[in-house]
């Protein structure tokens, strides 16, 4: 129903969503985290977007990439699993990490993903090996040896920064920014503190 979404973001929210405005109409977008730390407030966007409905709400989906949703569309259709995990999963690792998993047939990176057991990801190892084997995903980036742990704490790490600074008084629009700000270089940060740190350098002006 609505597949593509053109606009300005508008607003941030926590932990990974977004208000796109276009022809005057505010859209409410829950992301990956790794679509949701490519966008700027007040620039402009385009989201590739799955309506999902349920009996009690009508929900929007967002991906930068619409081999991201592709692959979302396919989780969702197996059993067990529900719009909220399979979000989850794409926020831990990208589409191309994730099908060269399955691939691998490696049950462990599966199970570091938050809320995915030894029985859930031996499942999903059998079911996803046919749904994605036709999706082509951009796996230029991918390198000889993945290191699913950091992959898979990224997002925890960001939900506990962003509470400690809301928790020191920073306003969350503020606290995301500067998460953002000090993850645009390109660090990879193993741990709460490395982060915290650099994003408290980022409010400092240093």
């Amino acid at each position: 129903m609505i597949g593509l979404i053109t606009g300005q973001v508008q607003y941030l929210m926590a932990p990974t969503a977004c208000i796109m405005t276009t022809s005057g109409v505010g859209y409410d977008i829950e992301l990956p985290l790794p679509s949701f730390c490519q966008l700027q407030v007040e620039q402009q966007a385009s989201i590739w977007t799955h309506f999902h409905v349920r009996e009690d709400a009508q929900l929007l989906y967002g991906f930068i990439d619409r081999k991201e949703r592709d692959v979302f569309r396919q989780l969702i259709k197996i059993n067990g699993v529900g719009a909220k995990m399979a979000l989850a999963m794409l926020s831990a690792m990208s589409a191309a990490e994730l099908k060269m998993h399955v691939e691998q047939d490696s049950e462990v990176a599966l199970t570091r993903i938050p809320g995915i057991g030894k029985k859930t990801a031996q499942r999903l190892l059998i079911e996803l090996k046919d749904k994605l084997k036709n999706i082509e995903v951009d796996n230029s980036n991918l390198e000889f040896a993945i290191q699913p742990v950091a992959v898979s704490h990224e997002g925890s790490i960001i939900a506990e920064v962003e509470g400690a600074l809301i928790s020191l008084g920073y306003k969350e629009k503020e606290a995301q920014q500067a998460i953002k700000a000090a993850k645009s270089n390109g660090d990879v940060f193993a741990d709460t503190q490395g982060l915290l740190k650099a994003t408290l350098q980022q409010l400092s002006g240093f």
